[in-house]
């Protein structure tokens, strides 16, 4: 990791804007799921994670209460992380296809992991106050990632914070705003969005979202993301 983006992790882990957040992440951190008593979670801003020098950008919503939450890396120890990691792995983007804890060996090639929010809200939901909050992270951090030229957004919450971040780019937010769709795509002048459903249970256990669309979708990003 370079220099500025271990800087920026730092600073992000310490973060204490958003008083509910805070409040709902530290209080899952002590009360834990029984599954998981016996363990230390992580309880702060979870850090983005992956190749800095990579191509494909994946930004998701936040962290899951005891998903990331409790380990400190993103899509880590639930079942959307495992869903994601298997469809990298099986893409090349990822060395193993597992994902249990942020010192389980588990490394990503042209690939880096963001979310909009960093910290696990209630319910899953963050607030807008609380998602305006968080975008000055995703600001910091995208300029540092020099080399993203596509932007893979799991769900319309990931497909909103990517186009308002596009003037990092330095593309002009599109009018009319593009709708969040599976497989839309738009184009500016430095990066392409691509939307996905979110690998949540919700989505993959309904089979609204399948592997095979994941597949798919990880396929367009590398052909896009190499022209």
């Amino acid at each position: 990791m370079s220099g500025a983006l271990a800087a920026l992790e730092a600073e992000l882990t310490g973060c204490r804007r958003c008083p509910r957040l805070v409040a709902w992440r530290e209080q899952v951190a002590v009360e834990k799921r029984a599954a998981f008593r016996d363990e230390t979670y992580w309880g702060r801003p979870v850090p983005s994670f992956g190749d800095p020098d990579a191509r494909v950008l994946i930004v998701g919503l936040a962290p899951a209460a005891h998903g990331a939450n409790r380990t400190g890396r993103m899509f880590t120890g639930d079942r959307s992380g495992d869903f994601l990691f298997a469809a990298l792995h099986r893409a090349g983007y990822a060395n193993q296809a597992l994902s249990r804890h942020r010192d389980d060996g588990l490394e990503l090639r042209d690939c880096f992991i963001t979310a909009a929010v960093r910290c696990a809200p209630p319910q899953n939901k963050p607030l807008p106050t609380e998602r305006d909050n968080c975008a000055h992270w995703l600001a910091a951090e995208l300029p540092l990632l020099e080399h993203a030229r596509v932007i893979l957004c799991l769900g319309a919450f990931g497909w909103e914070a990517a186009l308002r971040a596009l003037p990092l780019f330095g593309a002009t937010p599109p009018r009319p705003r593009p709708r969040f769709a599976h497989g839309a795509e738009h184009a500016a002048e430095r990066v392409t969005l691509i939307g996905c459903f979110h690998p949540s249970q919700q989505n993959t256990f309904t089979g609204r979202l399948t592997p095979a669309m994941l597949d798919a979708v990880l396929d367009r990003a590398r052909e896009l993301s190499t022209q």
